[in-house]
C-alpha cells in the first residue's frame, strides 16, 4: 500500500470577543505533504478507479468537431492512467451505455486495455437526447465494489438535461453523494452552468467551461493527472463544539467556495462530519463560524475542536490525521475585540464575490438590469480588493468599469456568451491573500505575514 501524506491543520482567527459577543470565525487551513518532505506518494494502482463519461447526444455532432475532440480527450485521459488503475468509458444520451469494456465493470489499465478502449471510443456516433442522471447512475454502479478506493469520474456534456426531470437528477445525486468525485465540463455554450454546478457540487468535483472543443484534450489530461495524484480517499473534517455552542456554517473557501454546512453527518451529540473527498499533496482552506454563549471577561474556551479523520469500510476510522482548536476569549479591550483577522476578512469577501457574480448574471438574464449592474459593480470592488486578477479580467468582458474603487460600471450591450459562462463557472474560484496584505478596522491593523497567505 502507498504511504499516506502527512496532514497538518493551521487555525487563523481573532479569538477575542467583546462583552456579550457570541460569534467566532476561523479559517482552518489543511495541508497534505509527503512524509519526510518527499513528493507525495501516489496511490497504488489497485487503490484508484476512473470512469470517463462522454456525451454522445445528437447535438455533439453540431459541429462534429465536438465529438471528435471529446473522443481525442477521452483517449488522452486513458493514456494518462497508471498501469493497473481500474477504469471504464461510458457514453451518454437518453440512457447510459458501456463503451469499454462492453459489459458493465472496471478493467485494469494496461497497454492492451488502453488500445481496446481507445479503439472503442473511435467508433462512437452522436444521436439521441440528454439524461445525465442515468449516466451518473451507471458510473455509481461501476464504482460499487470500489468503496474505500480513490473513485473519480469525468463528465462531459454539451447540452441541458432535457430528457429526465430535475427530481430524477436530484434523486441520483442524493444516491451518488459521497460515493465518488466527479469533475464536470461543459463544451460549447448550449449547456446550463447552474445544472453542472449542482452536479459537481454534490459530487465534490469541479465545473468549468471548455468553449472551444480544441481545449478538451489538455483539460482531460490535467483532470486525470490530478486524479492520479490523489492518495487518500474519503477524508472527513470533524468539528466538535461545546454543549452550549452551535456550529453556524462550514465552508470551503480555497481553492473554490463551496458551502459544506448541509452535508453534515452527525457523529455524536456535539460533533459533525463534513466530507472533503480525496486528497493528494495539496492544501485547502475552510471557514468555520461558531455561535457560543457569552462568557465572563477574561474567560477562554474552546469553541470548536477540529479533526481530520478517514473512516474505513468497517465503520471504524483512522487515528486523527491532524487536529486544531478554535478559541474564544472575552475581553473589555475594544482594540482586541474589534480587530478583524486578515484571512477571515479575505475569504468572507471572496465568498461574497462568488455570490454577487452569480446573482448579477442571473439578474441580467432575467432582464433586471439595475440589479445586474449593482451586483456586478460590487463584484468589481471585491475582486480588486482580493487581488483576484483572473476574475477582474473576466468581469471586464461583461461590464465597462467606470470607477473600480466605487464599483461604478456599465453593462456591455453585446456580451459573448462564452465570456459570460466563463465568468459564471469560475466565479467561485478563489485566490489566497496577497503577501503583506493589510486589513484595518477602527485603526487596528492586521498584517498577513509572508508565507501565510
Amino acid at each position: 500500500m502507498s504511504q499516506h501524506p502527512q496532514f497538518s491543520i493551521r487555525i487563523d482567527q481573532n479569538k477575542f470577543l467583546p462583552e456579550g459577543g457570541r460569534e467566532v470565525h476561523a479559517i482552518v487551513s489543511v495541508e497534505a505533504t509527503a512524509a519526510d518532505g518527499a513528493a507525495a506518494a501516489a496511490p497504488t494502482a489497485t487503490d484508484a478507479s476512473e470512469v470517463i463519461i462522454i456525451d454522445t447526444s445528437g447535438s455533439m455532432s453540431y459541429p462534429d468537431t465536438k465529438l471528435r475532440a471529446a473522443i481525442a480527450a477521452a483517449q488522452t485521459a486513458i493514456d494518462t492512467l497508471r498501469d493497473g488503475v481500474r477504469f471504464a468509458v461510458v457514453s451518454g444520451s437518453n440512457s447510459a451505455a458501456m463503451v469499454y469494456p462492453q459489459q458493465p465493470g472496471l478493467v485494469p489499465a494496461s497497454e492492451e486495455s488502453r488500445r481496446l478502449a481507445k479503439h472503442a471510443l473511435s467508433r462512437l456516433k452522436a444521436s439521441g437526447g440528454t439524461a445525465i442522471g442515468s449516466w451518473l447512475r451507471l458510473a455509481d454502479q461501476l464504482f460499487d465494489d470500489r468503496q474505500g478506493a480513490i473513485r473519480h469520474a469525468i463528465l462531459l456534456t454539451d447540452g441541458k438535461n432535457q430528457h429526465e426531470t430535475a427530481e430524477e437528477l436530484d434523486s441520483v445525486l442524493f444516491r451518488c453523494a459521497g460515493r465518488f468525485v466527479c469533475d464536470c465540463r461543459g463544451v460549447g455554450t448550449d449547456w446550463e452552468v447552474a445544472e453542472l454546478r449542482k452536479i459537481s457540487s454534490a459530487l465534490l468535483g469541479s465545473v468549468d467551461i471548455v468553449a472551444d472543443p480544441a481545449g478538451l484534450v489538455a483539460d482531460f489530461e490535467a483532470m486525470t493527472r490530478a486524479a492520479m495524484g490523489k492518495s487518500v480517499a474519503d477524508v472527513v473534517l470533524r468539528v466538535q463544539t461545546p454543549q452550549t455552542a452551535k456550529l453556524r456554517f462550514v465552508k470551503q473557501v480555497m481553492p473554490s467556495v463551496e458551502d459544506l454546512t448541509g452535508r453534515r453527518v452527525d457523529n455524536g451529540p456535539q460533533a459533525g462530519d463534513y466530507p472533503l473527498g480525496a486528497w493528494g499533496a495539496e492544501s485547502r482552506d475552510y471557514h468555520l463560524c461558531v455561535e457560543v454563549p457569552p462568557g465572563d471577561i477574561g474567560r477562554e474556551l474552546r469553541a470548536a475542536w477540529v479533526k481530520l479523520v478517514v473512516p474505513d469500510a468497517s465503520g471504524g476510522e483512522s487515528a486523527p490525521l491532524a487536529t486544531g482548536n478554535v478559541l474564544a476569549q472575552w475581553t473589555d479591550d475594544e482594540a482586541q475585540s474589534t480587530r478583524i483577522n486578515a484571512r477571515v476578512a479575505h475569504y468572507t469577501g471572496q465568498a461574497e464575490l462568488a455570490a454577487v457574480i452569480q446573482e448579477g448574471l442571473q439578474a441580467r438574464k432575467d432582464g433586471d438590469l439595475d440589479t445586474a449592474t449593482a451586483r456586478l459593480g460590487r463584484a468589481v470592488v471585491l475582486a480588486d480588493e482580493a487581488g483576484n486578477d483572473a476574475i477582474t479580467s473576466m468581469l471586464r468582458k461583461v461590464v465597462d468599469v467606470v470607477d473600480p474603487a466605487t464599483g461604478t460600471v456599465r453593462l456591455k450591450r453585446d456580451i459573448d456568451k462564452a465570456d459570460e459562462m466563463e465568468l459564471d463557472t469560475r466565479s467561485s474560484k478563489t485566490v489566497r491573500t496577497r503577501h503583506n496584505e493589510v486589513h484595518t478596522r477602527r485603526d487596528e491593523t492586521v498584517h498577513t505575514r509572508r508565507g501565510e497567505g
